[in-house]
């Protein structure tokens, strides 16, 4: 029979207080989610005020007042194609207004582009519906979601047929289709005068003209290897993917939440706290906090403790985040000195080690925050990158993202013969320079940086 009996036991266990979660979530926001944070808690805790605004002066009283400092202008829009200087910006009103519009027009669609060309065909309201439908249906390619006759009734199967063959007619050509085999053959029959077997080519034989095997294609469709030749420079010259044409995802912007320059060969790493508000504790709840009536000091008291550690724990975040900015700085400055390729392997422990904190807090403080440097706008975690197999002794020099960059540049060299440089040919020649990868490793490198195929090149 057993007994259940009290024990007492000691035991040591990490709990996660509020404010401990709360420094742990400040230190992940990257700048644009840290800016409304802080207006949540100043909504929420009337003992947190703003002691000082962010800068905002427009482009004129800054011309007249000759405040724009050096530290400024790292952060001004400059790799903003759209962006124009205060001192370049002297248009009226009109060239204002037309600016803005432009500004915020939005593109057209591919769906908006196809149905304005459907409302001009001599067709029945029913064919319309059914064109209508079949071009809701596709996405950003350009081909078919879902199949169209499983929502459209078989006797209206023929109708559909005929709707399809014509939209594929549009412009861009070759949408509607399953695939981007199909749409490349709906091009190739638009084309006025087709060369010589390209048809059968795309259908039947698009894996060995991408090889390289024109004698099997000449023997296969009893034609001259001149011929497989133009077919080729004419595949190369369709889109396989037309709907890309008209995509309409919103491009991505970032606020970089530190700038590196170089100043008579010195780098200078500044953090961009010119958008973050400087924070303060109401006085006025400091002296309710030590008075006499209990129920407002508890109350006052609560706030001001609560601003506090606030206000610690975005200090915190922009101390780390320097820190964690410099060490890299320190491991990766043959890259900020002379580019994307010479990336050296760097592993999180590193940095760790160096800045003397936890791998999950190096993990937490470079997660969506960017660095502006002269060779870009780069995420802190892309100067973490493995190892790659390189000739020589100890360990290897190359990291994953230097060899992707020094793949690049080979194929950009190449120029025109770059056309015809394979995967393999592409290892060879990194193996000359002492890194070692498979044929199946540079392939997968070229889509990461999406680069085509020799053959779509």
């Amino acid at each position: 029979m057993q007994f259940q009996k009290p024990v007492l036991a000691q035991r040591q266990e990490l709990r996660m207080t509020p404010q401990l979660l709360q420094s742990i979530q400040i230190m992940t926001l990257p700048l644009a989610d840290l800016q409304l944070r802080i207006q949540e808690e100043l909504d929420a805790n009337p003992a947190l005020e703003v002691v000082e605004e962010t800068p905002s002066i427009s482009l004129n009283e800054s011309e007249e007042r000759g405040e724009r400092s050096e530290e400024y202008e790292y952060f001004e829009n400059s790799s903003d194609p759209g962006y124009i200087s205060g001192s370049r910006y002297e248009g009226d009103e009109d060239s204002k207004r037309a600016f803005m519009e432009g500004a915020l027009a939005r593109p057209e669609s591919l769906q908006e582009h196809l149905l304005w060309q459907l409302r001009l065909q001599p067709i029945s309201e029913e064919e319309f519906e059914l064109g209508e439908l079949v071009i809701r249906n596709l996405d950003s390619n350009g081909f078919h979601r879902e199949d169209p006759t499983t929502f459209v009734p078989e006797e209206r199967h023929e109708m559909l047929r005929h709707v399809i063959a014509m939209i594929r007619t549009f412009e861009p050509v070759g949408t509607a289709v399953d695939n981007f085999r199909e749409s490349l053959i709906v091009q190739a029959e638009q084309l006025v005068d087709p060369p010589v077997g390209v048809i059968e080519i795309i259908r039947d034989h698009l894996e060995s003209l991408e090889r390289g095997r024109k004698r099997e294609i000449t023997r296969a469709l009893h034609i001259a290897e001149e011929d497989v030749d133009v077919a080729r420079e004419t595949i190369r010259s369709l889109n396989p993917f037309p709907g890309r044409m008209f995509s309409t995802e919103d491009p991505g912007y970032v606020i970089p939440d530190l700038v590196l320059t170089r100043k008579e060969g010195q780098f200078i790493l500044v953090l961009n706290d010119e958008e973050i508000p400087v924070l303060g504790v109401n006085p006025m709840f400091t002296e309710i906090a030590g008075g006499e009536d209990k129920q407002a000091k508890r109350f006052a008291g609560r706030g001001v403790k609560e601003a506090r550690w606030f206000i610690q724990s975005i200090r915190q975040r922009n101390e780390t985040l320097l820190k964690v900015s410099r060490a890299i700085l320190e491991f990766q400055r043959d890259f900020f000195l002379k580019g994307k390729k010479y990336l050296v392997p760097l592993t999180l422990k590193d940095i760790a080690q160096a800045v003397e904190v936890s791998e999950a807090t190096v993990s937490r403080i470079s997660n969506g925050k960017y660095i502006q440097t002269e060779w870009g706008i780069f995420e802190l975690k892309h100067f973490f990158s493995n190892s790659v197999a390189g000739a020589g002794s100890g360990s290897s020099r190359y990291s994953k993202e230097g060899v992707k960059e020094i793949v690049r540049e080979i194929l950009e060299q190449q120029g025109t013969e770059s056309k015809q440089l394979s995967d393999q040919k592409v290892a060879d020649l990194l193996a000359q320079r002492g890194i070692k990868i498979a044929r199946r490793t540079v392939a997968k490198y070229r889509n990461e940086l999406k680069i085509s195929s020799s053959y779509e090149r």
